[in-house]
């Protein structure tokens, strides 16, 4: 099965050997997202729901670039420093998927790249 890396400039680049996204078969893989603003390269103003919603405008942009959508992810990875503030990431994050929800795994970590509250990524059917 053939691999073809995904990149776009909509979302922030890969800053190290890793690309955006792959996409292989049918499916897409995409790298955590962070709250980078990719017109800026800077993290987003604000909290963990702001953070939260450039994490997904950032991955539209990814999965849009692969020739898929969000209504196809089929598994997230939520990567959280603070589990108390889940709640918030889980508000934002329902009103991205509605009806047949993705499978989903949350994990707590101790640090984020650039100091992000939240990272994302998930795998799409194309």
């Amino acid at each position: 099965m053939k691999k073809e890396v995904v990149a776009t400039k909509n979302a922030p680049g890969a800053v190290g050997p890793y690309s955006q996204a792959v996409r292989t078969g049918n499916m897409v893989y995409t790298a955590g997202q962070i709250a980078l603003d990719p017109q800026t390269g800077q993290m987003v103003d604000g909290g963990i729901k702001e953070q939260t919603h450039q994490v997904f405008a950032n991955l539209k942009a990814v999965l849009e670039a692969a020739g898929t959508g969000l209504e196809n992810v089929v598994k997230t990875t939520v990567f959280i420093v603070d589990m108390n503030k889940f709640s918030q990431v889980n508000q934002v994050y329902a009103s991205y998927f509605t009806g047949d929800f993705p499978a989903r795994s949350c994990v707590e970590v101790a640090r984020l790249p650039k100091d992000a509250e939240v990272e994302i990524e998930v795998v799409a059917a194309l």
